[in-house]
């Protein structure tokens, strides 16, 4: 039967009663904002009609940008369920002997904890408070000297860590940050620049935050004395600690700070393990080794489980805060639950998978290569995303995907809809999920009427010329139409 819906949903003409809406749409998006760029998107109300209110091109195939997130949240939330825990196990190759002498070695089991070491979702610890954890076990375990290594195990996943349609631009920072089954303080960390209240003047790096050890960098970044916001770039590759950063902050005297991403979050997560040891008064004789196939557990000593936070908290950081490396974590999981290595080529498959299985889209509505949307070259149509938010409102799962949607008092670009909200008391009644990179725009969410009947909505923008907040209020007055439809 849901099938039958979502087919009738997508396919079935516009209504009389859309017809209004049809048109006002059809005469907002013939804006110059749009001049030359492709606009697609639908409404469509659940409790009183299977019609669209509008579709523009909803079958057109459109780069969605972080909407993208809406599909790989609700897949993740139909596979695991939202209370499921992502584990990482610390195992001993031995039992210590009497004197404390571990004879073997110390593995860290990555298991795909995305939020390992990260205090962004509620119930995480910090890197620091997690390696004392683990320091502590390794002491009640009656350890004192290791004689031989620690290792990484990163077995799990396989294949570029960053997904290959990423650019340049974009991969030495934060919010396109390698994947790792070790990841640890959210694969990132923080350059502080030195105070530069001059315009058109070079900034050098003060210091880094936490330090990375063989980390060499080099500042070609000045200071913008126009512009308050950041634009500065760390560029580098995974596995590469020469990086070098260019473009502009802003003018600043009290120093300016940037994010990046981890060269290596799994030797990260071991070095920070091996100073934690020291401190407790453990001794290494061995080295630090990154493990690409999984050892023998079965006769080893587990020596610690440290469990994720639930996945509904993990779903609210990638949908409200819209966390492109949560996302591409929980991608790669898509492909270890289906029984396969967790590389992205295996988590777009099985996205797609879920997405085709369950009739929300047909095998050529989607184009994936990754679970966050970085990558320009994923393609989805409208109708694909506003059958996803129409799936979901019949799942069991429904209060914890439309919680994790952002309100406008989230979104910044929402700005004067924020304002005609709140004098209303309705801001809680718009729920979305925006997605933006260079030339797109889009956003899709939930509408609930006076009534209560819930609408979902799908506008995406391509090849757009610039950064035109027109396009913003465009949006805006769709919204607040649909917000009166009776």
């Amino acid at each position: 039967m849901r099938f039958i819906f979502v087919f009738l949903l997508c396919l079935a003409p516009i209504s009389v009663s859309a017809q209004p809406l049809q048109k006002q749409v059809e005469e907002k998006i013939k804006h110059s904002v749009l001049q030359g760029a492709v606009w697609g998107g639908m409404a469509v109300r659940f409790n009183k009609s299977e019609t669209p209110l509008f579709a523009v091109h909803e079958r057109t195939r459109l780069t969605p940008a972080s909407t993208l997130k809406l599909l790989t949240t609700a897949a993740a939330l139909e596979t695991f369920g939202p209370h499921h825990r992502f584990q990482t196990h610390l195992y001993a190759q031995h039992t210590p002997q009497e004197n404390g002498i571990l004879n073997g070695s110390l593995y860290l089991q990555g298991g795909g904890d995305m939020t390992l070491g990260s205090t962004r979702v509620p119930g995480a610890e910090t890197w620091e408070t997690v390696a004392h954890r683990w320091a502590m076990r390794v002491k009640q375990a009656g350890i004192t000297h290791i004689k031989g290594n620690l290792y990484a195990d990163v077995s799990l996943f396989e294949g570029p860590s960053v997904s290959p349609k990423v650019n340049w631009e974009n991969m030495g920072n934060y919010f396109a940050a390698p994947v790792s089954p070790l990841c640890f303080n959210d694969n990132l960390f923080e350059i502080h620049f030195s105070p530069q209240p001059r315009a058109n003047h070079s900034v050098s790096v003060d210091h880094i935050d936490p330090p990375v050890r063989g980390i060499h960098m080099q500042s070609f970044v000045t200071t913008d004395g126009k512009s308050k916001k950041d634009n500065a770039y760390v560029y580098a590759a995974p596995g590469q600690y020469d990086l070098k950063i260019f473009g502009t902050i802003p003018t600043n005297s009290k120093g300016f700070t940037i994010k990046a991403a981890l060269p290596d979050p799994a030797l990260f997560a071991l070095q920070a393990l091996q100073e934690a040891l020291q401190t407790q008064g453990i001794q290494l004789d061995g080295e630090l080794k990154i493990l690409s196939q999984a050892p023998d557990y079965s006769t080893m000593q587990l020596v610690d489980t440290y469990q994720s936070p639930e996945l509904k908290d993990i779903i609210l950081i990638v949908n409200k805060r819209s966390f492109n490396l949560y996302a591409d974590m929980l991608l790669r999981h898509l492909a270890i639950h289906a029984g396969q290595k967790g590389s992205v080529e295996n988590g777009t498959a099985q996205l797609k998978n879920f997405l085709v299985n369950h009739h929300i889209a047909g095998a050529n509505d989607v184009v994936l290569y990754d679970g966050s949307g970085l990558s320009r070259d994923n393609l989805v149509t409208p109708r694909v995303l506003a059958a996803t938010l129409n799936y979901m409102t019949k799942s069991p799962h429904f209060e914890y995907y439309y919680n994790s949607l952002a309100t406008p008092d989230d979104r910044g670009d929402l700005l004067l809809l924020r304002r005609y909200l709140k004098p209303l008391k309705r801001i809680e009644d718009v729920r979305v999920k925006g997605g933006t990179i260079d030339n797109i725009k889009a956003l899709a969410g939930y509408i609930r009427t006076e009534e209560g009947e819930l609408i979902s909505f799908v506008f995406m923008a391509n090849n757009l010329a610039g950064k035109d907040e027109a396009l913003f209020r465009i949006h805006e007055d769709i919204i607040k139409n649909l917000l009166q439809v009776k």
